[in-house]
């Protein structure tokens, strides 16, 4: 019996101490993810947020020519939906490992098939899938926190930049998207029954690219067809008047302003005053 209450008694405190021992504090580093959209794809990042907390960071906390996992805890990870063009090479959709050697004039910039990794201490070289170089900068302020943060240059562009201390590393993830667009404008406008929105949005397209306009002129007339509103006058006024075409450009600017000034839309009102400029050139 005294064995039998010894046993109760350990395994009591062993259990109290293993229920203190639960205390719920901040994380030092704190994860954080951040995504966003790029061309027709998603670039997410999962990343924990060390900070200086008085410290030097590179060159001493974050030795200079040592692999580094680029932040704290699990090694950060960059996932792309699709396949995108990074700092000029094309890299396959998937997660990464994305890891890093600071150097005080150049950065190595890892993108390697491990995304589960902690820290960089398996760091394996064989699994690397693409290497480069970058020139770090001073930041405009001190970021005490290190950041990552996705800064989009246009919709098929956009900088991934590393911010520590007094440092900055970026590094350019595009997508090219043309061709794939262009094809399926092919596919949809090829069928019997193509919608007024598919028409505007191809016809649209080839306005904003410059290319084709005659074949974006006759599908803005499709539009016409089906729905004579301000907005259907004004795609084929743009698209004439970057033609050249001021015949036609003049008098759809010119419905279309007297409709979307009964609508009320200022946007479209600007729209067809830039036609008329344009003409007058």
């Amino acid at each position: 019996m005294k064995h039998f209450n010894l046993k109760l008694f350990i395994i009591f405190i062993a259990v109290s101490i293993s229920g203190f021992a639960q205390i719920n504090t901040p994380p030092a580093s704190p994860s954080a993810t951040i995504t966003q959209g790029v061309g027709l794809t998603k670039v997410t990042i999962d990343y924990s947020r060390p900070s200086v907390k008085g410290r030097k960071i590179f060159g001493d906390l974050v030795p200079f020519g040592k692999v580094w996992r680029t932040g704290a805890n699990k090694i950060t990870s960059i996932k792309f939906d699709d396949e995108v063009i990074v700092n000029g090479s094309p890299i396959k959709a998937g997660s990464y490992g994305l890891y890093t050697i600071p150097n005080a004039t150049e950065w190595t910039v890892i993108l390697n098939t491990d995304d589960k990794q902690w820290g960089s201490y398996g760091y394996d070289e064989k699994k690397d899938v693409y290497r480069f170089k970058v020139k770090p900068a001073k930041t405009k302020f001190f970021v005490e926190q290190m950041a990552i943060e996705i800064e989009g240059k246009n919709p098929t562009t956009a900088h991934i930049v590393i911010k520590w201390e007094n440092t900055e590393a970026r590094f350019k993830v595009e997508q090219e998207v043309d061709a794939r667009i262009m094809a399926e404008i092919a596919e949809k406008t090829s069928k019997p029954d193509v919608s007024i929105d598919t028409y505007f949005a191809a016809a649209d397209y080839y306005y904003q690219k410059g290319v084709y306009l005659d074949k974006a002129l006759v599908w803005a007339n499709k539009v016409i067809e089906q729905n004579k509103e301000y907005w259907a006058y004004q795609l084929v006024a743009r698209v004439a008047a970057k033609q050249g075409n001021c015949a036609v450009a003049l008098p759809n600017a010119e419905k279309s302003m007297e409709l979307a000034k009964k609508a009320g839309d200022d946007a479209y009102i600007k729209l067809n005053q830039a036609v008329f400029a344009q003409c007058k050139k």
